[in-house]
């Protein structure tokens, strides 16, 4: 059970191995989006945000809507967004301290 865990925990983790996903986590945080919109908001061609959408479904990250003849994209589970900004808040700290390391070296 344990090891299995494991193993959906890093695949789960490949969705953030990309900066384009990344945005497009950020953008769905709040609202659900039709592929226009997040194409238009995420300035990504459509066929390239399709790439990305397809393996955060198939991640289970996201999910879809159809009506009509458009797609719409929303969060599985808005936890996704707490584990984004947990890790964002602890790069922002350790930019943070490099910054104020690099303005001490500088002041030498």
């Amino acid at each position: 059970m344990e090891q299995k865990l494991y193993e959906l925990h890093a695949r789960m983790c490949q969705v953030f191995t990309s900066p384009k996903r990344l945005e497009i986590l950020n953008l769905l945080k709040d609202k659900e989006l039709s592929v226009n919109e997040l194409a238009d908001l995420a300035d990504i061609p459509q066929s390239n945000l399709s790439q990305h959408l397809t393996i955060m479904r198939e991640k289970g990250m996201v999910n879809t809507r159809r009506e009509g003849t458009t797609i719409y994209y929303s969060l599985v589970n808005p936890k996704i967004i707490q584990a984004f900004d947990i890790i964002r808040e602890i790069l922002l700290e350790k930019l943070a301290q490099t910054e104020k390391l690099s303005k001490k070296l500088h002041e030498i």
